[in-house]
Parts: structure tokens; sequence; C-alpha cells
């Protein structure tokens, strides 16, 4: 159960921070957003505050923030439609019922010749008398079907009014609210936990190894390797794998003296390569600054988004298959291991996930935020959008392919944990 809490935890605020980038950039431009959902499939939750319904749905497998101007968002009045109009004080339409089972004392029906309610925001049609009239559409009406209400969109409300800028960032801004999330979780961890001072400090001294042999002590600090100043752990680990065999001079600082110390690195070999090794462990000093704290979040956040376009790479070369990838049976096993190691390490588990998130979503393919962002590029270019309907082909296939790739790395996931 607490692997369950966890991972809807760390999954629902990855997809709510996501989202909420696509949200606040869209509403910023002025695009009317019809509805904010985190999850897929059947409304188990919702509600409606302004014109935006906010939903919790069944499957914690993503969400969605769904901006007027979609295809699947338009209202359309077709000639010999018989429709019932409720008019304000100043005889503008506030309501279109689209069902004739209506009880309303001051509704007029009308069979509709023709509308328009994007840009024009008018309607016209033969009312019960058989006279041709015309109403002025109000910019807040609702179109009203079997109980269901939709609020119009004005065509400057709607989501391809926009420039390609505004529509570039509304897109770009949800992957870019995953590295903000990352960047604010290392904060925490660095306002919590304190900053790594990254400073050569031995935490533990292995019995009988090549350093306890010399009188290195845990918590002592190397100072200097052969004359040569240490500032880190990398440059102590490194000028002792690359002597093998070598006598070193060690100056270590203890209880605030400094003492020399020979040591000789045993030799070890690895994959046909000698190296060094004296046998101490490391531990990394702390300290709680708030300034260090936000470099630290920034350094983390910029560190493992390198890596992980670096693992992206290997696997476009083939360094590593597709058996390698994990779906969301695979983040969830890998969220129960950590789970075990504390929440401070289930933080950093959510800011890595949060970074690889957003990457994923910007690789160029369709139906991703990336392939979207790749059409408005385009569109910039040639000065004129692609067309709507082979867009949204190309978008279509990509969601197949991706259907099949999620199905394929599931399965794999199954195969390794389960069987």
């Amino acid at each position: 159960m607490q692997t369950v809490i966890a991972f809807i935890i760390i999954f629902g605020s990855l997809v709510f921070f996501h989202e909420l980038g696509h949200f606040i950039f869209a509403k910023r431009a002025g695009i009317m957003v019809r509805e904010f959902a985190i999850g897929m499939g059947p409304k188990i939750f919702g509600m409606t505050k302004g014109e935006t319904l906010y939903t919790i749905r069944l499957l914690p497998l993503g969400g969605y923030v769904r901006m007027a101007g979609d295809d699947t968002d338009s209202v359309e009045l077709q000639p010999g439609y018989r429709v019932g109009l409720v008019l304000n004080s100043e005889n503008v339409v506030e309501k279109v019922y689209l069902n004739q089972n209506v009880q309303h004392p001051n509704i007029l029906f009308m069979e509709v010749e023709r509308a328009d309610l994007e840009k024009g925001l008018w309607i016209e049609g033969y009312d019960e008398e058989e006279r041709l009239v015309r109403y002025n559409v109000s910019r807040n009406a609702l179109v009203i079907e079997n109980g269901k209400e939709t609020l119009i969109a004005p065509y400057d409300r709607q989501f391809n009014s926009k420039t390609v800028g505004q529509r570039s960032m509304a897109i770009f801004a949800g992957p870019l609210f995953n590295f903000i999330l990352a960047f604010f979780i290392f904060l925490a961890l660095g306002l919590m936990q304190g900053v790594p001072t990254y400073e050569p400090v031995i935490r533990d001294v292995v019995e009988n190894g090549p350093a306890a042999a010399a009188g290195m002590e845990s918590g002592d600090l190397v100072k200097e390797i052969n004359g040569q100043p240490i500032k880190d752990w990398q440059e102590l680990s490194g000028t002792v794998q690359e002597s093998p065999g070598e006598s070193l001079t060690f100056v270590v600082e203890r209880d605030g003296q400094e003492h020399e110390l020979t040591i000789t690195p045993a030799t070890l070999e690895d994959s046909g390569k000698e190296y060094g090794q004296i046998g101490v462990m490391y531990q990394s000093p702390v300290e709680k600054n708030p300034l260090k704290a936000i470099v630290f979040g920034a350094t983390q956040t910029w560190d493992y988004t390198v890596l992980i376009i670096n693992l992206l790479g290997d696997l476009i070369t083939g360094q590593f298959t597709i058996d390698a990838l994990s779906g969301p049976v695979g983040i969830y096993k890998a969220t129960e291991e950590v789970a075990q190691y504390g929440v401070f390490n289930l933080m950093n588990w959510a800011a890595v996930l949060s970074i690889n998130l957003g990457i994923m979503n910007l690789l160029p393919l369709p139906a991703l935020d990336g392939g979207r962002l790749l059409f408005f590029g385009i569109e910039a270019l040639r000065g004129k959008p692609v067309d709507r309907q082979k867009e949204g082909l190309v978008h279509f296939v990509g969601i197949v392919l991706l259907m099949i790739l999620m199905v394929v790395v599931t399965w794999n996931d199954i195969q390794r944990f389960f069987f």
C-alpha cells in the first residue's frame, strides 16, 4: 500500500505540474481551457470553476489540458437544425438548446438557416411564424444538448487563432514545468539535507587494506597527494586509481592537525586494465546554506538532464536496446525499491522522473509536445501552417506507434519482474 500511495503521489505530481505549465501559458495567451484533467479514462471527480472543468480520471497514466479549437471541440449548427434560443434583455442569445424537450418560459424556437458561433457570433433562421430572423450571440453563450452545457469559444479564444510564439509557449511550458519541478525538489533536498561539499573526507577504512596499514582513520580529510592539492573525492579517487603499486604520500587533516601518510595502492584488474585501490569509502560533508542549495538544485537538474540525454543517444546508436526501457510497471517497481530508503530518496527519484518526463515530451515525435513544436517550427519557416488534416493524421499515426511501444515496454516489464 505504501508503494501504491508513493507511486500515485509522485506520478500525479509530475503530471499535474506538466499540465499546469500548459494551462498557465494557454490562459496567458487568452486561450479558453475547457478541461484540466489528471489521469485518463473515465471521470471519477469533476468540478467546474469559471470556464474550465477540473477532473481526476481513473487511470493514473497521464493527463491533458483540452483547449478550445481542438477538432473535437467545435460547436456547429447545421442548416435545418431545430434549436431553442434564450435571449437576454438586449435580445442577444445566451443559450442555445439542441433538443426539443426543453422547459423554459422565454424560449424561442428556430430552424437554423446559417450560423457563425466563432467570428461573427450570430445565428439566422426561420421562427415559428416562418419569418427569417437573425440574432446576435453572446461571447459567453451556452450550447445545451441533453443537459450538457458547452460554452462557445469565439475564434480569438481558440488555440489556432494565436501566434506561433504563443502556441509554441503553451505547448513547451508543459516540459518546462517538469524541469522547474525537478529544480525545486533538488532545492528542497539541499535545504533539508544540506548541500554536499564534496570534500575528500574518509568515512570508513577497510580493515587490512593499504590505507588502514598506513594509519589512515575514519574522518580524515585528505589535503594533498604527492604535494598536489586534493579538492574533492573525484581527484582523490582518480589519483589512486591511476597509481597501482606506486608509493603515494598523503597529507591528511585530523582533529585540526596535519599528518603525513605513505600509502601504496593495491593493484586490481578489470577488463584487462589495472587500477589502484587503497580501501577507503567516501563521506561527503554537508552544508546548510540557502544560496548553495539554489546552486545545488540547478546543477543537479542540469547533470541529470545531460545524463538522460546521453542515455537517449546510446539508445539511438544501439548501445542499449529497447529491453532496457521501462514503462509504468517498471517505474512502479523502481519506486517500490526506492521507497525502502526513505522520503529523501523518493524525492530524488521524483526529480529524476520529472526531468525524464520533460525530455521525453520534447522529443520531436508525433503526438508528443516535441512533435507539435516541430510543426510550429515548420509553420514559422513556411509562413503558413501545415494542413491541419495532414498534421492530425501524422499525430494519429504517432499515437498508435506510441501505444504499441508502450505495450511492448510494459510486456517486457511484466516478464522481467513477474516471470
